[in-house]
């Protein structure tokens, strides 16, 4: 697919809500002046759009990015986890809860989750696997891929 004609479906956001949302994943920390510059409206104009792109859940919220090898997290790893249906929800919430867990999916398949976790060292990220994720009642396999090198990573989603 060429990057340059992805299109997003219709919305029902408008030109300069799109523009807010294109500046806002390319810098967070933007104020509303300098953002109302850009769009050409005024600061208390931008202010109650963006209110509004985060009352209608479009704008989740604002974050800082942490670069988890900077501070110490260097295995980063990848998980296909099936789970028996009965106990697939009860899975999810306890690994929802962990701090290593950075996301969690309920993919198409037979009760598949697929998860990211980070760790500081292969020792930790064997301590998760053997005495958190196999124990847990209702897990049949996982299947675990270490990431070797990163070539993109994005938080949500760019317009």
């Amino acid at each position: 697919m060429n990057p340059a004609a992805f299109e997003l479906p219709e919305t029902k956001l408008d030109e300069i809500d799109k523009k807010i949302l294109t500046i806002f994943h390319e810098d967070g920390r933007i104020s509303f002046t300098d953002l109302g510059k850009q769009v050409g409206l005024s600061r208390v104009a931008v202010a109650t759009r963006v209110t509004n792109l985060m009352e209608k859940g479009i704008i989740e919220k604002f974050t800082a990015v942490i670069n988890p090898s900077q501070i110490g997290m260097d295995v980063s790893a990848f998980y296909n986890v099936e789970v028996e249906p009965q106990h697939l929800q009860s899975v999810a919430e306890q690994l929802s809860l962990d701090p290593a867990v950075t996301s969690l999916y309920h993919m198409t398949g037979p009760s598949k989750l697929h998860m990211h976790g980070i760790f500081s060292s292969n020792k930790e990220m064997e301590n998760f696997l053997v005495e958190k994720l196999y124990p847990m009642e209702g897990v049949i396999s996982v299947d675990c891929q270490v990431l070797i090198k990163r070539y993109k990573s994005r938080m949500g989603m760019k317009l």
